[in-house]
Formats: structure tokens, C-alpha cells, sequence
């Protein structure tokens, strides 16, 4: 059974990954009249730091005495995962709020990096704007809640349609299958090969950006799944995984893509959504609902042609089989570190940066899929960006990553799959059977069930 969490809800109770977490401990924070704000802040995505920026603001004014230190880390992806534990592990550098990814809650809870905020939630009016499913972002095997969801994402196809078109590719474009896709990147590589057809994140350098939203965008469109969630046991000798690494190898080896070295640059994000789309040097591009934000008027590449030439449409299954469609949903919280020093005015600011106008401001500017009531409703949202009601729309048929413990060291031998098939040094049999002894050696052969059996 896959793993399609939600069915056809308001686009307020849009879910994020439910994640495991069990008590915290000991981890530091500052003085009590310093608030320590670590987040990411790279390459295109500048939104946050313009958020946190608000924020200190509005709390710096109506708290006087108190400083807000704020702490952007520029990393990609894992790089920040990575620096951020280890500010975490040291009293002196942990910080008091911290931009926590949905998948990572439970890591660092069981860490001890994160304090739970139940008595808080209680008492905030707010939390009312959130829906049930969408509490779940934070939420612990022991019930607490660990983070509040600053806003959810789906994932789907852009494409230029003035591109398809002169390559004779039929507009609007509704690619049925997988093959689909292929077939409208070769009309695009005969039509121009300067221009890059197709792009799917793959490879080490892009961590979750390739396991989740590109390989994981795959699997859930075949009749295999990662993670099988009646038996809680990671899948192994699975066709869909093969099928999956054959479509990457298509792309990169046929040469349908970025060249691999274009693709295992970390900053291949930045570079696809700040230069070549916008410089019609890509085609289509399989990634999230959050890209327009980038060229907006707030945004690090404002394009204000964007919502003229680029088009959207859902990715397909691999043959077209029910539901036609998939997608994959994250998403980020605001988590209060473990040992601050002052949780009420960790708390404070938590709840200041994610009230109703802050989080309406944030949403608009990020392209994020709303979590409140309140903000999914607004006009200023609704009428804000015309992508935002075809991203929520596939709520219904989006994925989640497993709410397991393993995953992110899964998720790491996914790339390595990925990479080994999108370079040419293993064939996707070769990578699949690799990433099965992998995962064996990650969570023991008793976690693992057999896609056949």
C-alpha cells in the first residue's frame, strides 16, 4: 500500500511528515537576554532571512532589553544539517530557536537538541489555525510536540511552454507516463541542443533534494514503494527501484539533462532557477511549489515575464496507473532549542514569527503551501501567486517520506544509487542491488521485507 496520507482536504490542512521524537536533554542556548536564531539561508532562497529579519524587528521593539542574534547558516541542504548539530552539541553555540526540517525532528530530539512545547501550545489561541494532520510536522512518539510547521510544499513539473512549443511539443503539455517526459526531451535535444531538455536533482551533492523530490518523485509513481509501512520494514529487490534509476540514467546518459558534473554542483538549484530557466536555457525542470517565489519582486531572481512563459503540470505515474499522478510534501518548523536559557522568550518568538500576518507574509514571499486556516483562506494569499491553488490541489495525491529513525541514512544510499546510474559507473541492476546490501547493513536483514513477497 503506498503511503497517501491525505485525502481531499482544504488546502489549510495540508500535512506535513509526521516524525518521530522522544525526550530531549541538555544542549545550551545563550544568555537569558540573548535569543540565538539559527536557519538557512543559500543560494536562491532568501526568504527566510528576510523573514527572521521581520521578526527580530517586531520582537526587538515590543521586548525591550532583549537582542535577537541571528544566525544564518549558509549551507546547502545537508551541509546545514550538519552544521547545525554541531552548534547543537555544544552549550556555548546551541542555539535557542532553530529552522528544523520536518524529516530531521526526530533525530534531534532523540539527540537531545529540542525541548518540547506542549504547555505553550496549550495557551496559544493560534494553534487553532492549525489542522489536526498538520500538527503532526512535530509531533513525537510520545505525543509532544517538538516544532510548529511554518508551511508545506508538492512537487511537480515546470516547463517552458514557448520552448515545447517551437519543438513541437503540444501545449498545455500533460505528460501521461514517464515516457512522455522522455519523448518531449528528445523533441526538445533535436530542436536545440543548446538547451538543456530535462532536469531531475540526482546525486550525493543534492542530498534530500535528490532522494526525495527526484528519486522518490519516481517511486511513488510504480507499483513498489521505499518503505513498507504495514510491516514497518525498508523494501528490498524492488523493480520500481530499478525502473526509477533507468529513468535517471536516461536522462543523464542519453543526454536529456544537465551534464553530470552540472548536476553534482551543489549549487545546480540555484543555478537552474536564478539562470538557465529564466535564460530559456532549461526546459523542464521536475521541482517544487515553492520555485516562483525566487522570481518574484522580493525574490533573488525577479523575472517579472515568469508566470507568462512557465507552466505547471502534475508529474505522471510511470505507465499512467491510478492515480495518474504523484507527488512528495516536506516541509520546515520552528523548534525551540533543548537548553536555552529562556524558553518563554524562545516561545515568544516562535510565536510572533509564525502568527497570522507574519505567516501569510512568509508563505506569499516562500510559495509555500499554508498550514493555518487563516492563511490558506486569506485573499492576500489566494490572490498572491497563480500557482498556488494548482500546488495545493495535489495534496490529495502527494507522498511522505518514512517517519522512521533510518531514513535519513537510507535516503543517503539513495543518492549514492542515483549517482553511481546518472555517471555511467553502474548499471541500475548493479545500483539497485548495491543500495539493497546497503540498507541491510543500515537497519539489519530483519527490517527489510522483499518487494515480491
Amino acid at each position: 500500500m503506498k503511503n497517501r496520507t491525505l485525502g481531499a482536504v482544504a488546502v489549510a490542512a495540508a500535512a506535513v511528515l509526521a516524525l518521530s521524537a522522544c525526550a530531549g536533554g541538555d544542549s545550551g542556548g545563550g544568555d537569558s537576554n540573548t535569543l540565538k536564531v539559527a536557519y538557512q539561508k543559500f543560494g536562491q532562497f532568501t526568504q527566510m532571512d528576510d523573514h527572521m529579519q521581520k521578526v527580530k524587528a517586531e520582537y526587538e521593539a515590543a521586548n525591550e532589553g532583549m537582542t535577537v542574534e541571528l544566525i544564518p547558516i549558509e549551507a546547502q541542504e545537508a551541509d546545514y544539517f550538519a552544521k547545525l548539530a554541531l552548534m547543537n552539541r555544544s552549550p556555548a553555540t546551541a542555539p535557542d530557536v532553530m529552522y528544523e526540517d520536518t524529516f530531521m525532528v526526530k533525530t534531534d530530539v532523540e539527540a537531545g537538541y529540542l525541548a518540547p512545547l506542549d504547555d505553550y501550545v496549550a495557551d496559544w489561541a493560534d494553534w487553532e489555525q492549525f489542522p489536526e494532520n498538520a500538527r503532526q510536522a512535530g509531533l513525537g512518539d510520545d505525543g509532544k510536540v517538538y516544532g510548529i510547521p511554518m508551511g508545506t510544499d508538492t512537487r511537480a513539473l515546470w516547463y517552458n511552454q514557448d520552448i515545447l512549443k517551437a519543438a513541437g511539443v503540444q501545449v498545455p503539455w500533460e505528460p501521461k507516463t514517464w515516457d512522455d517526459i522522455i519523448a518531449a526531451a528528445e523533441a526538445v535535444k533535436a530542436h536545440d541542443p543548446s538547451i538543456r531538455p530535462f532536469n531531475i536533482y540526482s546525486g550525493k551533492a543534492m542530498s534530500e533534494g535528490a532522494s526525495m523530490q527526484g528519486f522518490q518523485m519516481l517511486l511513488t509513481g510504480t507499483e513498489d514503494e521505499l518503505f513498507n509501512t504495514d510491516e514497518q520494514k525498508w523494501v528490498t529487490g524492488s523493480q520500481g527501484f530499478i525502473d526509477s534509476l533507468t529513468f535517471v540514467g536516461d536522462i543523464y546518459q542519453g543526454g536529456l539533462g544537465p551534464t553530470p558534473q552540472e548536476a553534482l554542483d551543489k549549487n545546480v538549484g540555484t543555478n537552474i532557477n536564478t539562470d538557465w530557466i529564466p535564460s530559456g536555457q532549461l526546459a523542464m525542470s521536475l521541482d517544487g511549489s515553492w520555485v516562483s517565489g525566487t522570481w518574484l519582486d522580493s525574490g533573488s531572481k525577479p523575472w517579472p515575464e515568469w508566470s507568462d512563459v512557465m507552466q505547471v503540470t502534475p508529474m505522471p505515474t510511470q505507465d499512467g496507473q491510478d492515480p495518474g499522478v504523484t507527488s512528495m510534501s516536506g516541509g520546515w518548523t520552528l523548534a525551540m532549542g533543548a537548553g536555552t536559557k529562556n524558553p518563554d522568550a524562545a516561545w515568544d518568538f516562535i510565536s510572533l514569527a509564525l502568527n497570522q500576518e507574519n505567516a501569510l507574509s512568509y508563505d506569499v514571499a516562500a510559495s509555500q503551501v499554508p498550514v493555518r486556516t487563516d492563511v490558506a483562506e486569506a485573499p492576500e494569499y489566494t490572490e498572491a501567486n497563480p500557482t498556488f491553488g494548482f500546488f495545493a490541489d495535489l495534496v490529495p495525491d502527494t507522498n511522505f517520506r518514512p517517519a522512521n529513525s533510518d531514513y535519513s541514512q537510507v535516503s543517503a544510499a539513495i543518492t549514492v544509487a542515483m549517482e553511481a546510474v546518472m555517471t555511467g559507473q553502474q548499471t541500475p541492476e548493479e545500483a539497485a542491488a548495491a543500495y539493497d546490501k546497503a540498507v541491510i547493513g543500515i537497519v539489519g536483514e530483519e527490517n527489510t521485507t522483499s518487494a515480491s513477497s
